[in-house]
């Protein structure tokens, strides 16, 4: 397909979601049948709109289709600081991306906020746990070729983990790995609430580059957990708000800091 077919593609698909939107909003729910009929193109074209969409937040999927946000919702909608601030990290994380990687993408809200960034690359192969990340990568146009671990569900996590998991990860060999964090020991690394944290030193050990997304408030936390201790990050990805002397300390431990502009 050559460049303008791309862009032309890209348009008619922009348009074709814009007014779905509009049709929710307008009549409160919608079928993937009738949508499918209605624009003439396929049923899973149509199913990956509708997920675009809910990853945006702009309506909610139901089987066979999808439903306008409830007002309370709406209400609540507008962006806080914590959602722009995943967003500036999650963008500059994608910009370590080439085309042809093949990247893990852990479970976490940051680590998600990525999938949007990920349209423009080609060629990607993409392995995660978590079921909510791998559905937003099958909404992408660049369809990403999609791998997931298996292993036993953790609630906690809202992912896959355990020695069936690990073993799948181990079957590869990656160039990235994007993980984030429930809080940041300066001295010692990485940590985490959940006590499952087998499968995260395993992609750690999978991935050529380890590059941890967590906001700056997450410094400082006393969390009981080491999940990813420094000598195996490369790369930390937060916000502006981390302290001049805290990123020295970290670089000091050898690892790259990225501060990305809110």
């Amino acid at each position: 397909m050559s460049e303008a077919e791309l862009i032309m593609t890209k348009r008619n698909t922009q348009q074709r979601r814009h007014n779905i939107l509009q049709q929710v909003n307008e009549l409160g729910e919608v079928s993937v049948e009738v949508l499918a009929e209605q624009f003439a193109t396929s049923e899973v074209t149509i199913r990956k709109d509708l997920t675009a969409l809910e990853t945006s937040g702009l309506l909610l999927r139901r089987f066979g289709g999808a439903i306008a946000l409830p007002q309370d919702i709406v209400a609540k909608s507008n962006e806080k600081q914590d959602s722009i601030r995943k967003m500036q990290i999650a963008k500059a994380a994608a910009t370590l991306i080439k085309d042809h990687n093949r990247i893990i993408i852990d479970s976490g809200r940051t680590t998600a906020a990525m999938i949007p960034e990920l349209a423009s690359k080609r060629g990607l192969v993409v392995m995660t746990n978590a079921i909510n990340v791998a559905n937003r990568l099958l909404s992408l146009e660049n369809e990403p070729t999609l791998l997931m671990p298996g292993g036993t569900w953790d609630p906690h996590s809202e992912s896959f983990q355990g020695q069936v998991a690990e073993h799948a990860v181990r079957s590869y060999d990656f160039d990235q790995l994007f993980i984030g964090a429930d809080g940041i020991d300066v001295e010692r690394g990485t940590t985490t609430f959940n006590e499952l944290i087998g499968l995260s030193q395993v992609m750690a050990e999978s991935a050529r580059e380890v590059i941890v997304l967590v906001e700056s408030d997450k410094v400082g936390r006393k969390i009981p957990n080491l999940e990813i201790p420094w000598h195996n990050v490369t790369c930390l990805i937060t916000d502006d708000g981390m302290s001049e002397m805290t990123r020295t300390t970290i670089e000091q431990h050898g690892v790259k800091v990225i501060c990305a502009q809110s």
